[in-house]
């Protein structure tokens, strides 16, 4: 999609109710409920993290947005791919601070050049006791990625026309943070497959999206 199309059609976004659980649950992994049963005296205590998922222009004026594949390392997300963004500090504002700030650290975007354009709907993580909050925002130029060495281990770009296309859905096993091996809903994006708290995201985007093209 062109860029100044996808622009254009920002400011009816803000105004369409978000789909939240309707787009969350296409994409949930067929173990997250007992995970939630499990862990219901452990989500009274959750920790705050803000994403966030950054549109922007390609040299050819062509709408991207931005995801990073985590490095490999002993915790429950390595080697996934995820938005920017990372958990609340004490010296961010709001969440939505924290995504800026995350954004920057990781993948190089100044926070000055970013305008968010909405908050989306909360998404908690079973497996790490985090609730997300993920925004959307964009950017007006092809921005300069400078990738953080030390947790990212690849910044990805991935095409809208390609994410919009229902052709990037699969079925895909993965291997669980609990060691096991279930087929779960995701998107293969890039060649890269998206599954989990981002997918469920994802999903919310692309539903959103629909409705404006």
């Amino acid at each position: 999609m062109n860029f100044d199309t996808f622009s254009q059609s920002l400011s009816k976004i803000k105004n369409i109710p978000l789909p939240a659980e309707t787009s969350h649950y296409k994409m949930v992994p067929p173990f997250r409920k007992a995970l939630l049963k499990q862990q219901e005296k452990a989500i009274e205590k959750a920790k705050h993290a803000g994403v966030l998922a950054l549109f922007f222009p390609d040299d050819v004026q062509q709408t991207k947005f931005v995801l990073i594949l985590r490095k490999t390392y002993k915790g429950v997300h390595s080697a996934q791919v995820a938005f920017p963004g990372g958990k609340l500090e004490e010296q961010d504002k709001s969440l939505e601070a924290t995504a800026l700030r995350e954004t920057f650290e990781e993948v190089g975007v100044l926070e000055k050049d970013v305008q968010v354009i909405r908050q989306l709907s909360q998404v908690y993580i079973p497996p790490s006791n985090f609730y997300v909050q993920p925004f959307m925002g964009v950017v007006e130029n092809t921005p300069q990625f400078v990738k953080q060495d030390n947790e990212v281990e690849t910044i990805i770009e991935v095409d809208l026309d390609d994410f919009l296309s229902d052709d990037y859905l699969i079925n895909k096993r993965v291997k669980t943070s609990y060691s096991v091996e279930v087929e779960v809903p995701a998107f293969k994006l890039n060649g890269h497959v998206v599954w989990g708290a981002t997918a469920m995201i994802l999903s919310e985007i692309k539903d959103l999206l629909k409705r404006l093209v």
